[in-house]
């Protein structure tokens, strides 16, 4: 049995990922129920009967049995629910005076049926009494532990040295413990360990094979020697109220003798960096099981780190077995000369290498494979279980980076059979917390939040599992598909929310990772149900598509559509170009290929729209007859005056102006404008139109101007300068009655820095346009200078819920303002 994927918080997993391999911790799935176990079982046939049955498998609670005297015959085998069967461990029948009669089906089979049980029964093992009834009833092996529990552990640092320590949490036969005597106010870090670890001990262990009990030497000091007698006392009493079934330590295994001989040179798997493989030799041997080994190190200030180990310690690796690998091995600390070179080391060191036949099978990989996702225990903080994928695999040894711990602490070295790593699903099984990948992109704070859909599923992007490389169902898995947040966006997607996706999405299965990319796309448009849209009249009769629904969120409202998605791995190049396409973006902006500086496209000069040529080749307009729109041959070359407007952001953005898009609830997937200044005009309508529009101000200017030379006595300096005093009096005096005062040419001089304004005196100023019915929204806001040089027509529509219109039209006094400022104050 093997744990697949199942759903988690905010990702998924696929369930093909790696139910192949095998871990160590499967092992707790088992029934505390073995084959070959004999019980005594009610007989249907004859009430208040029974009958010797053996155990033929376990599958959790339920047994599938066979009676005795059917031999291997499988017709009669039946299954039994441990918790309502009436099932006894043998001898149960004769202490309650009970019955044994076979089957009717077998009653004639043999003469003697009690010369039959005993040879049966001979050397046979029973189901132990209390897992058939009582509270333990039924229960797994790994379920037998329970929280208060007490067993023994073994000192790191002394193999003959115990103490007892009490079972906190029991996790799918993962334990936190706390060694006996301290307590919440006086305690040490705790302890995690699987069950099966091989230094955890039945209470009583130490005693009868004549170890020391001691408390381990870091902690002696925090209390006096009768103090910790008085903590062995208590805890040898609840283990006594409370005793641990010896089923629990069934599948221990015994540790084999080991060949070491003290001053041997080997390679190991670093218990300290666990990022690095160093040489290490053989400084003690403390018995034909266990043997210290310390880390190789020559420098003048050595600190020496040593370890015991057994013949079958993960990470102890034969001499030779990194460069064999192509794996870096460190030099020991101190060590002279460019390179390493066992040798040489070996030759002045006058060592020997420990001969390969010491060390476990160098090759078994337990079918793990690069790329797989699995779930690790962090060992900088061993509570944490994280996700984790596999970078590199070398015989036993897997690379792992853990997703959502911080660099350089991610990566470390495992071995394929450490029970600090778990299958897929396996924290979820066990209602434990996993740690999620951090997000790609870090948000920083703005002073005016932006509301974005679903923002939190960026990460989720990162774990879109696939079957390992050669998969038979390869075609219908893809890698990754870049996101190249440096290409242009095009005017339904918001470029600042394009800059805040993952910078990939996948590896994966092809329609889960492009499901996931257009629901990232989706979600980081102006109008999300506009892009939906869009996406809905995609196809091509050549694709293998299938149907998704996605789904689309705006003010408040939910659109749904069904969108054809390719499920071949060599369609999807084609795919994310025509999706680019459609959105009018660049055909690299998503795509199995990554942009690393200059896009093919060289898509860095369009602006917003790639309608660019209206905007910076603006032909002119003949005067529209009748209120008729201008047909194409009437559109002649801008004037000069219209290059000089060009720099200003508000006039271009009132150009936009005459269209407008509102939801309808009806029709959730209506075409329309966005409502930004990137809308796309395909036909020369719209540009007279809004040409016709916007030299109007130009017109306006022209004649304050002519009735304001005409009215002034004065010359154009000093009227100039009159109203430059005027002004500054005026905003001194009475800040309340804040008015503005426009040159010439029209434009805005301010007698302040507008970086130094407050919410009181930007709401002046809005409360001196035309736009003072939206002055409370800044106060609300609380929008003073530096804020409202950063607003931008996304964001004025987003924020403050504007729609087109009157979004530009505030737009055009916020754009006058940063004018004024480049103006007066830039330099």
């Amino acid at each position: 049995t093997t744990f697949t994927g199942g759903l988690h918080t905010d990702f998924e997993y696929e369930t093909n990922t790696i139910n192949t391999t095998q871990y160590s911790v499967e092992i707790s799935l088992q029934s505390s129920f073995q084959p070959g176990m004999k019980l005594e079982v009610a007989n249907k046939s004859s009430p208040d009967t029974f009958w010797v049955a053996t155990i033929i498998t376990t599958c959790g609670q339920l047994l599938l049995l066979r009676f005795s005297g059917y031999g291997d015959d499988r017709k009669a085998d039946f299954w039994c629910d441990v918790m309502t069967a009436e099932l006894h461990p043998v001898g149960w029948c004769a202490q309650n005076n009970k019955t044994l009669m076979p089957p009717e089906a077998i009653k004639e089979k043999y003469s003697d049926w009690t010369e039959f049980l005993v040879q049966d029964l001979t050397g046979a093992r029973t189901a132990p009494a209390n897992l058939l009834e009582g509270p333990l009833r039924g229960k797994n092996t790994v379920d037998l532990i329970v929280e208060g529990s007490v067993l023994e552990l073994q000192d790191a640092s002394d193999p003959f040295l115990y103490w007892p320590v009490r079972v906190l949490q029991n996790t799918g036969g993962r334990l936190r413990l706390r060694y006996a005597g301290l307590s919440e106010e006086l305690r040490a870090p705790d302890a995690w360990l699987f069950y099966l670890d091989v230094r955890l001990r039945p209470l009583g262990w130490a005693l009868e094979n004549q170890l020391r009990l001691e408390p381990p030497t870091e902690l002696r000091t925090l209390k006096s020697a009768t103090d910790w007698q008085q903590a062995l006392e208590d805890a040898r009493g609840d283990g006594q109220k409370n005793p641990l079934p010896l089923e629990v330590f069934k599948d221990h295994v015994d540790l084999p003798e080991h060949a070491f001989k003290t001053g041997m040179k080997l390679e190991m798997v670093s218990p300290w960096e666990r990022l690095q493989i160093c040489p290490v030799s053989v400084t003690k041997v403390y018995s034909e099981i266990y043997f210290q080994v310390t880390q190789d190190d020559l420098s003048a200030d050595a600190q020496p780190r040593s370890v015991v180990c057994h013949a079958g310690s993960p990470g102890i690796l034969p001499v030779q077995w990194c460069l064999k690998n192509g794996v870096t091995l460190e030099r020991p600390r101190g060590l002279g000369g460019p390179d390493f070179d066992w040798a040489d080391y070996l030759k002045q060191s006058g060592t020997e290498a420990a001969p390969d036949g010491c060390f476990p099978d160098t090759w078994q990989s337990r079918g793990f494979a690069k790329d797989m996702w699995l779930e690790a225990v962090n060992p900088h903080r061993p509570a944490e279980v994280c996700v984790a994928q596999i970078t590199q695999v070398r015989g036993r040894l897997l690379w792992l980076r853990l997703e959502g711990v911080s660099k350089p602490l991610s990566e470390i070295i495992v071995d394929v059979e450490s029970t600090d790593i778990f299958p897929v699903g396996w924290c979820e099984a066990n209602s434990y917390p996993l740690t999620p990948p951090l997000k790609a992109v870090c948000q920083k704070q703005k002073k005016i939040a932006v509301v974005q859909p679903e923002k939190q599923r960026n990460y989720s992007s990162t774990l879109l599992f696939s079957s390992p490389p050669g998969a038979p169902n390869g075609r219908y898995c893809c890698s990754k598909i870049f996101v190249n947040h440096r290409c242009f966006s095009g005017p339904y997607l918001n470029k600042g929310r394009i800059a805040d996706l993952p910078q990939a999405v996948g590896p994966g299965k092809c329609s889960l990772v492009l499901k996931e990319l257009l629901s990232l796309l989706i979600n980081s448009a102006y109008k999300p149900g506009r892009v939906l849209k869009e996406l809905q009249e995609l196809e091509d009769p050549g694709w293998d598509c299938q149907e998704e629904t996605l789904k689309a969120k705006y003010k408040g409202k939910t659109y749904r559509s069904t969108i054809r998605i390719v499920r071949l791995v060599d369609q999807i190049p084609d795919f994310c170009r025509k999706v680019c396409v459609k959105l009018q973006c660049c055909p690299n902006l998503f795509s199995p290929v990554l942009v690393t500086d200059k896009c093919p496209e060289n898509c860095s000069v369009q602006t917003k729209t790639k309608y660019t040529y209206y905007y910076g080749k603006k032909r002119k307009l003949a005067k529209p007859v009748g209120g008729e729109d201008t047909a194409e041959g009437d559109l002649t070359k801008p004037a000069r005056r219209r290059k000089k407007r060009k720099s200003i952001f508000v006039q271009k953005k009132r150009r936009s102006s005459a269209v407008d898009y509102t939801p309808d609830d009806d029709t959730p997937l209506q075409s329309g404008s966005e409502g930004t200044s990137s809308e796309p005009r395909e036909d020369h309508t719209d540009a007279s139109s809004v040409e016709a529009t916007s030299s109007r101000p130009r017109r306006a200017a022209a004649l304050r101007r002519v009735v304001t030379a005409r009215s002034t006595a004065d010359s154009q300096e000093a009227a100039a300068g009159g109203r430059r005093r005027s002004t500054r009096s005026l905003a001194a005096s009475n800040r309340n009655k804040y008015q503005p005062v426009e040159e010439d040419e029209g434009q805005l001089v301010l007698d302040r820095n507008p970086l130094e304004w407050s919410v009181d005196e930007v709401v002046q100023f809005i409360n001196s346009t035309d736009c003072a019915s939206l002055a409370n929204i800044f106060q609300e806001q609380d929008i003073d200078g530096q804020a409202l040089l950063l607003l931008t027509l996304p964001t004025v529509q987003e924020c403050m819920d504007l729609k087109l219109g009157p979004a530009i039209k505030l737009c055009h006094q916020i754009e006058r303002v940063k004018v004024a400022f480049y103006r007066q104050f830039a330099n």
